[in-house]
């Protein structure tokens, strides 16, 4: 099915690099006709490659940190202004942990650096829904995800404060989902994906093991990030217009799986 964007315009936060879930979402935006504007922070804008993925979409790149009220501000009315009107589609692909990147266990975490990972990971995410509910950025029926992890519900090793840091974003897509539902019609999911080697996924410590665990349990293995940038695109659609405050599983199976026959094979094997 094509064309299932056309006319719409968005803001897609956090591609880096062509294994980044954001990447992918934007080349299918495109493909399905949509304008939109890229943006991620500095660091991550030094880091990758996002002007090549903005030069192959006919679109430009606006830094911001979204973190910051002030940077939001400003991507927004450029955002509009330069795409030409209102918005109806968004993308928030971000997260970061200090504590992990650092090898912080989760019973030794610094603090400091755990209030930035809820900062960059779960605050960002009403920062941006409230800024553009001030500025009347979305149009009716607009569509805003977020990308999170089953962590946000079950204990997971190794993934540290950001666990807490998704719980929280999945509250947020909750409570902002109703007033944004109420007040404008705007609907507001998120997605939980399956464990992906992205830059970002694969800096995590244990994630082949995850990955590996994962895919053995889940009936349709592994959901790749392409087809999870498919899944975005159906949201941003209006073949979804009342799919709000949902966090969506996109992970094969995993999250509604006890134990897999393959699973029992390889602790038979492992015994």
């Amino acid at each position: 099915m094509n064309n299932l964007l056309s006319g719409k315009r968005g803001i897609i936060f956090g591609a880096l690099d062509e294994n980044s879930i954001a990447w992918k979402v934007a080349l299918k935006a495109k493909e399905q006709g949509a304008s939109f504007v890229l943006t991620n922070a500095p660091v991550a804008l030094r880091m990758g490659e996002i002007n090549k993925l903005a030069e192959h979409c006919g679109t430009i790149v606006i830094q911001a940190d979204a973190t910051s009220i002030e940077d939001l501000e400003k991507l927004i009315q450029q955002s509009t202004e330069h795409l030409g009107g209102k918005l109806d589609f968004v993308l928030h692909s971000i997260g970061m942990s200090p504590n992990v990147r650092k090898g912080k266990t989760y019973t030794d975490l610094n603090y400091e650096w755990y209030l930035k990972t809820l900062d960059i990971s779960a605050l960002s995410f009403h920062k941006l829904l409230q800024t553009l509910k001030k500025q009347d950025a979305l149009n009716e029926w607009a569509s805003v995800l977020a990308l999170t992890y089953i962590a946000a519900q079950k204990a997971f090793p190794g993934y540290g404060d950001m666990a807490d840091a998704k719980a929280t974003l999945e509250s947020i897509v909750r409570s902002f989902g109703y007033y944004y539902g109420t007040d404008k019609k705007v609907r507001i999911n998120s997605i939980s994906q399956s464990p992906t080697k992205t830059t970002a996924g694969s800096g995590i410590k244990g994630f082949n093991e995850f990955f590996g665990f994962a895919e053995n349990m889940s009936p349709l293995g592994n959901a790749p990030a392409e087809d999870c940038a498919n899944y975005c695109i159906t949201l941003f659609s209006d073949f979804t217009k009342y799919v709000t405050m949902q966090n969506l599983y996109h992970d094969g199976g995993f999250s509604n799986m006890g134990v897999s026959e393959m699973m029992m094979k390889k602790l038979e094997g492992d015994s």
